[in-house]
Parts: C-alpha cells; sequence; structure tokens
C-alpha cells in the first residue's frame, strides 16, 4: 500500500506545476545585460590613430593557467610598424576551448593591450572555429584610425604612445593609397 501512495504524490507534484505560468527566458531573442565586470571574450586594443597595443611580450601566455593563449612575437621595422614599440605580436591565438576566462592574461598585460569585453555568444559547431586568431581578436579601427602598418604619428615616440598622449586623427597620407584620412 505505501508504494501507491508514493506514485500519488509523485502525480500530485505534477499536477500542482501543471497549472502554474511557465518562467521562459526568451535568450536569442532578448538578451538579458550582463554584469559590469563580465569576463567574456578577449579583445586586442589599440592605440588612437590604429596601431597595435600588443608588443609580443608573450607574458599573457605565461599567465594563463589553461595554456589557451599562443603568442609570437616579431620585430618591427620601419617599413612595417604594427605597434610603436620595438616589437608587436605576428601570432596572437586563444584557444576558447581551453579557456577558463580567469581573466588572468589581462592582469599580466603591460600595456593593456589586451581586455575581457561583454561578448559572451562564441557557440560554434566546428572546433576550429573557437581558435580565434588576431584578426578576430583586435578591435574595430574607428573614425580617424588607419590599419596598420603604417609609422607612429609625427614627432611622436614610443613613450608617448604608452602615455596615451596620441591623437587618433590621421592627417597626413597614408603611405599605401594616398588618400587622407
Amino acid at each position: 500500500m505505501p508504494e501507491f501512495l508514493d506514485s500519488i504524490a509523485g502525480f500530485g507534484v505534477t499536477f500542482s506545476t501543471m497549472f502554474k505560468k511557465p518562467v521562459t527566458e526568451f535568450y536569442p531573442e532578448e538578451k538579458a545585460p550582463t554584469a559590469q565586470r563580465f569576463h567574456g571574450r578577449h579583445q586586442l586594443n589599440r592605440h588612437p590613430d590604429g596601431l597595435e597595443k600588443c608588443i609580443g611580450c608573450e607574458l599573457c601566455a605565461w599567465a594563463c593557467p589553461a595554456d589557451a593563449i599562443y603568442v609570437v612575437g616579431a620585430d618591427n621595422t620601419d617599413e612595417e610598424r604594427y605597434s610603436p614599440g620595438e616589437r608587436y605580436g605576428r601570432t596572437y591565438q586563444i584557444n576558447y576551448l581551453r579557456c577558463i576566462g580567469c581573466g588572468l592574461c589581462v592582469e599580466a598585460c603591460p600595456t593593456r593591450a589586451l581586455t575581457m569585453i561583454n561578448d559572451y555568444e562564441m557557440a560554434d559547431d566546428n572546433r576550429t572555429d573557437l581558435i580565434y586568431e588576431k584578426d578576430r581578436l583586435l578591435a574595430p579601427l574607428e573614425p580617424g584610425m588607419e590599419a596598420p602598418p603604417h609609422p607612429m604619428a609625427p614627432g611622436t615616440t614610443d613613450e608617448d604612445y604608452y602615455r596615451g598622449t596620441v591623437s587618433g586623427t590621421v592627417t597626413e597620407p597614408s603611405p599605401r593609397s594616398g588618400e587622407v584620412t
């Protein structure tokens, strides 16, 4: 007889929840705002004139406990300058299959080149698409920025870039296209 009462108690739970209003989240259509300090996707930032902030020091890769970051630095030349310093990150990859979102890479970055933004939609059906290369990690070019490689702003040094005293307006002709941006 007690087995019979157990099944009736189970049906009672089902019956009591049948008429309650369902709590449904309409995720793809209505996105909930994230917390202010949410750790989402990584972003490689740029200086106001478009040069990359990453100097290829590889400290982010050393700080990553999950070994999710791969960086190969290279030297800048006067003909091809990607960052204001002596070096830049030629190859930059973040494997989001391994990343645990801890943010230790952001803390290790000496130039604030790497930050984490609120983008959290990174699901994919292909494993290779979850390894983000530099082209997907770089911040988009804003108005007044010129895509690297290009020389540093006239009359500035790499110290001016690190202090943040470089403006984003490029007034000299681009060496590749001859247009003024």
